[in-house]
């Protein structure tokens, strides 16, 4: 049996805290003497103490690590905490790269294009979608839809897809959004996958690169230039994704093309 000061030393856990996981029923004294109030673990105790700042280190909560003690699966509670770093770590990515571009004094440098968008077949899918992030994983999921339906179905060459925000305002969460892809005929349809004759079309484009959620630069570019050279919006924005997460590790070498319909 070791008192506490030595199964704090053992263990590399403060007498305090040990104290505190046993207000939580988590690491419980093996005897308490009932004259002195002094604490005994037993020494098989320390792969317990172990695990618990194990877990700690894991960001598991004190609710979560005592559910696991008690029998809790381990892993869908680590695949949680795994999805919460991801995103984590995106968002550190991201601001690591816009403070770089800050000290670095980078400033986008925008060129407007006009291109001639021929008419085209495209099939399109709207959707609700809880996160921005999440369009990346939803669009493969179109596409691999519309194949299942239309076996053999080309793209048009070249190809041509984009995305369009449906909100009347910018929303953080609960985003309607449509996406479009060009292909060589009309085809086969369900509830969620439709055909349709896009209409040709006259755009004004910019490129950015970077991060998504610095694209509101481009816009703003796009929008002023739109502005001051008496150009009329004619339909919602389409972002084009040229390179992104699927083959570009770093945020900072993401490029999208931002077209802007006008009459």
């Amino acid at each position: 049996m070791l008192k506490i000061g030595e199964f704090s030393k053992l263990s590399h856990l403060t007498v305090k805290a040990l104290r505190f996981y046993e207000s939580k029923g988590i690491l419980m004294p093996a005897s308490v003497d009932e004259w002195t109030g002094y604490r005994f673990y037993e020494i098989d105790q320390l792969e317990t103490a172990e695990a618990v700042k194990a877990y700690k280190r894991l960001g598991l909560t004190i609710d979560e690590i005592t559910a696991v003690l008690n029998g809790a699966d381990l892993r869908p509670l680590l695949a949680a905490k795994a999805e919460l770093l991801h995103a984590e770590r995106d968002r550190i990515d991201t601001c690591l790269s816009e403070i770089r571009s800050v000290l670095e004094d980078k400033k986008m440098k925008y060129q407007v294009t006009q291109k001639q968008i021929p008419e085209m077949v495209v099939y399109s899918c709207e959707a609700t979608l809880d996160k921005y992030a999440d369009i990346m994983s939803w669009i493969p999921s179109v596409g691999e839809e519309c194949l299942a339906l239309n076996p053999g179905l080309q793209c048009a060459d070249p190809p041509y897809e984009f995305c369009e925000y449906l909100d009347a305002e910018y929303r953080e969460n609960d985003i309607r959004i449509r996406h479009s892809e060009a292909v060589t005929k009309m085809g086969n349809e369900n509830e969620r996958i439709h055909f349709r004759v896009l209409p040709a079309a006259k755009v004004l484009c910019v490129e950015h690169k970077g991060p998504y959620e610095t694209i509101t630069q481009a816009y703003t570019f796009l929008m002023k230039y739109a502005e001051s050279n008496g150009y009329v919006c004619a339909g919602p924005a389409r972002e084009c994704y040229i390179d992104g997460i699927w083959n570009k590790e770093s945020p900072e070498e993401w490029l999208t093309e931002v077209q802007l319909p006008i009459q």
